[in-house]
């Protein structure tokens, strides 16, 4: 058997009858990791830092001075929260995925079509003896309403959040709405010129083309974080599958450090674009 290989994340579950996957679960794991540290770490701030604090006061001071260096000293106290728990998240996501476990620990959830599968097998059993007089040949599953297809399919209980495209989607469009939320912020309702523009033709088709080049962010956010994170998952599990023993090693180091370089990517990308969405029209042609 080779090994398994989804592109979307797979269903393990439902919970008040939303369906719960894999990575949703994942995503909710990575969550409570970020509190536990968030709690660790702030819980007792000493004016001589321990060697938590000291960590903690490391990391953040190296991104403090990373971002103010791309939205300028008078605007990164406003941004910094947003910026610094989208790189933590979408880092810790791109890790979790490398975590033992994640994509090796497997269960079998319970079909959740086999109640529809039962009534679709009676309901057509029912026409047949009506239209054709002919008792219908059932076979035991089909009675029991059991599809031999999905039912004994297992599926890992973990899978990387980053590796699935509607979590890297849902955080593109908070990138992006939130650029859109600073935008007014800073701007006013003068920030809605940059989009509708009736001063001459030259500026509407300008407008035209910033709406488009808003939609082309979120697209560019969330495929770019999601096929580069799959990909490495994917060539992780091949790996493991033909050289389960030493060959990983390399390349999960290497995984380690496109984690960060993504998250990086995808933090320093929304500081540029707020900066932009913030910065009047003749600031920007000023420099």
């Amino acid at each position: 058997m080779g090994p398994h290989i989804s592109l979307s994340a797979e269903k393990i579950g439902s919970l008040f009858g939303l369906p719960i996957t894999n990575s949703l679960l994942t995503t909710w794991v990575v969550m409570a990791i970020l509190f536990i540290l968030t709690y660790f770490f702030t819980r007792s701030i000493q004016l001589i830092p321990g060697n938590l604090q000291q960590v903690a006061e490391m990391i953040l001071d190296m991104l403090y001075g990373l971002f103010a260096s791309v939205v300028g000293k008078d605007k990164i106290k406003q941004f910094f929260p947003l910026l610094a728990s989208i790189f933590l998240f979408v880092m810790i996501s791109n890790w979790s995925g490398l975590l033992p476990g994640v994509g090796s620990i497997k269960i079998t959830p319970k079909s959740s079509n086999s109640s529809e599968h039962a009534l679709v097998t009676q309901v057509a059993a029912v026409e047949q003896i009506v239209t054709t007089g002919l008792k219908p040949e059932l076979t035991s599953d089909e009675v029991r309403g059991v599809s031999n297809t999905g039912e004994h399919k297992a599926v890992p209980l973990f899978r990387g959040p980053t590796a699935d495209l509607n979590t890297t989607l849902a955080l593109a469009l908070v990138a992006v709405f939130s650029l859109q939320y600073f935008g007014f912020k800073s701007l006013g309702l003068g920030y809605l010129k940059k989009f509708i523009n009736f001063a001459n033709p030259i500026d509407f088709f300008l407008g035209i083309l910033e709406l488009i080049s808003e939609l082309a962010k979120v697209i560019s956010f969330a495929f770019r974080l999601f096929g580069n994170i799959f990909a490495g998952e994917v060539l992780l599990t091949v790996i493991a599958f033909l050289m389960p023993v030493i060959a990983p090693l390399p390349f999960i180091g290497l995984e380690l450090f496109v984690g960060v370089i993504q998250a990086l990517v995808f933090s320093m990308l929304t500081a540029v674009f707020l900066n932009m969405a913030t910065t009047a029209h003749g600031h920007e042609a000023a420099h």
